[in-house]
């Protein structure tokens, strides 16, 4: 499978996907058009090691919902990323059987290697 989970409005996303130049193949999902199922997020989670790791504490309803304020269980991430699209950590990429997370510059660069194959 060979997926990009994105956000059409958030520049950072798009400039990755310029930088990645996707074949048509791959498969770009707006997650706020269309946010991850839970049987896509739960077999991620089983290649990352958890939840949280997809987890985005940099949104804004992080703060908002006051949930920086609580203990989170892996059930409340997994909770929290099916209900609300900005909770999931992107761009999140797929490919075969990797997994890119986020826009850190050594994980957009593996990235690109790995769609270039």
């Amino acid at each position: 499978m060979r997926k990009i989970f994105h956000l059409s409005t958030c520049n950072t996303c798009q400039k990755i996907i310029k930088q990645i130049n996707p074949s048509k193949e791959v498969e770009l999902q707006d997650i706020k058009v269309k946010n991850i199922d839970a049987e896509t997020l739960d077999l991620i989670k089983e290649k990352v090691g958890s939840y949280e790791a997809l987890f985005s504490k940099r949104a804004m309803k992080f703060r908002s919902m006051g949930l920086n304020e609580m203990t989170l269980s892996e059930n409340d991430y997994r909770k929290y990323i099916l209900e609300e699209y900005t909770f999931l950590k992107r761009p999140f990429m797929l490919v075969d059987d990797e997994v890119f997370i986020g826009n850190a510059k050594k994980e957009v660069e593996k990235a690109v290697e790995a769609f270039k194959k």
